[in-house]
């Protein structure tokens, strides 16, 4: 059977050590999972259940290693943050995931970024509501090469950081996330059926901010990895 459009492209992202490619279905990002995120934020950082948004699969942004990329300013914003994250990407799915086993479902981790037009956001925060035109801009998801969980292991600790031509703008540690990835992933699995392909954001430190034309971002992840992207 013939489609009546051409099909589009599905988004999969680079492997480090293989040539093979990691197909993505579907995106998860979950909210404020960084204390002093969530204050910065003007939200209480108590352990209350996590909340998640979504992005669409094609929002994604392949960021090679050793390449800087050029990263489209979209239209519609004069405040685009960055959110430098840990991209967890999942090579088996499933329901009602007990926490002790999620990792087992873990293909590999990347460095990400949720960039948001923050005052698109702020102001569907007001109106109460949903979060799309903040967050789900097209390339509003740069991914770094994946690192499989089989060579790296389960990260659990570490500096994430991001920069911005050269100054530190945000800086936090794996270990302070108040959810776990472990627990994300269970608590996710709750709500939809996890599959193959599906990737998470796991959350992002204190410091983000603006970003304008013609500056460079460098997201750094210890034990993870690097992307670096100058803003056009």
């Amino acid at each position: 059977m013939l489609s009546v459009i051409p099909n589009p492209p599905r988004t999969a992202l680079p492997i480090q050590g293989t040539d093979d490619l990691f197909p993505v279905r579907r995106v998860y990002c979950v909210g404020r999972n960084f204390a002093a995120h969530a204050r910065e934020m003007g939200a209480d950082p108590t352990r209350e259940p996590p909340f998640f948004f979504m992005k669409p699969a094609d929002a994604l942004q392949v960021v090679p290693d050793g390449q800087t990329v050029e990263h489209p300013y979209p239209p519609k914003t004069e405040n685009y943050h960055h959110e430098v994250e840990l991209v967890v990407a999942l090579a088996k799915g499933g329901r009602d995931i007990p926490v002790e086993q999620a990792l087992d479902h873990v293909y590999g981790y990347g460095v990400g970024l949720d960039m948001t037009r923050r005052d698109l956001q702020d102001d569907a925060k007001a109106l109460r509501r949903s979060w799309e035109l903040g967050k789900a801009s097209d390339l509003s998801g740069p991914v770094g090469t994946l690192k499989p969980a089989s060579v790296i292991g389960h990260p659990d600790k570490g500096a994430i950081t991001l920069s911005v031509d050269g100054t530190l703008r945000q800086k936090g540690d794996l270990s302070d996330m108040i959810w776990s990835v472990a627990e994300q992933i269970a608590y996710l699995s709750t709500y939809f059926a996890l599959e193959p392909g599906d990737v998470i954001f796991a959350g992002t430190p204190e410091g983000v901010g603006a970003v304008t034309r013609g500056q460079t971002m460098v997201g750094t992840i210890a034990g993870v990895g690097e992307i670096r992207l100058t803003v056009v």
